[in-house]
């Protein structure tokens, strides 16, 4: 092969490789939002267990009050410590009907992995859950719980939700706050500077996907 051969085969090959990376590009910037904007008078429902109620500080540092700052919007907290997805479902339906919010911030399972439960029977409800708040035209945000084990990922049962449902899925935020001592008030639970990280992560997420 000559010089030039050579010459103009690289040159070929690095024009194709920056086309493929011009189209990466071009398509995560044409990407949309998949959130439909909140009114000022919109509602968002925190729904979950602990983590959602702000068990660990003052009501008034829980992540729906520090998100309800941030947003100016009304942000519900229906956190119910120590509930377990079974009970999440059966309250929710009336909970939806009650305050027909906006969006649903779906953070629930915690307690069934702590405890053990059947992973496919938690992955039901809360697909029931997801389909409650769709049926309704309610948006679900979900956000994943991690496995029980020391510095583990988000549980997979969340990843297949978020991909059946087409969610938008915030998968590394619990995670990464129990792995750091500075942010926890306990082993499971967070303190007033961790749920303000949350918060501030839920509201970066949520603005990026339209919301606000």
């Amino acid at each position: 092969m000559t010089k030039a051969m050579h010459s103009d085969c690289n040159g070929g090959r690095l024009t194709r490789v920056f086309v493929l990376l011009l189209g990466v590009l071009l398509s995560h910037g044409c990407e949309q939002p998949r959130l439909t904007p909140i009114p000022p008078e919109g509602t968002l429902l925190a729904f979950g267990d602990s983590l959602t109620y702000g068990v660990g500080v003052d009501p008034t540092h829980s992540y729906p009050s520090v998100l309800a700052r941030l947003s100016g919007r009304q942000v519900i907290n229906a956190g119910v410590p120590g509930e377990v997805t079974a009970e999440g479902l059966a309250r929710l339906r009336t909970l939806l009907e009650q305050t027909d919010p906006d969006v649903l911030l779906l953070l629930e399972g915690g307690n069934d992995i702590l405890r053990n439960r059947d992973s496919e029977a938690t992955k039901r409800n809360l697909a029931a859950m997801i389909e409650l708040a769709q049926a309704r035209g309610i948006e679900v945000v979900l956000i994943g719980v991690p496995e029980k084990r020391l510095f583990s990922d988000v549980a997979p049962l969340y990843e297949a939700l978020a991909e059946d449902y087409q969610l938008v899925f915030e998968d590394e935020l619990v995670s990464d706050l129990l792995r750091q001592g500075a942010y926890k008030s306990d082993a499971i639970h967070f303190n007033r500077e961790g749920y303000r990280v949350m918060a501030e992560s839920l509201y970066d997420l949520l603005a990026r996907e339209g919301a606000f």
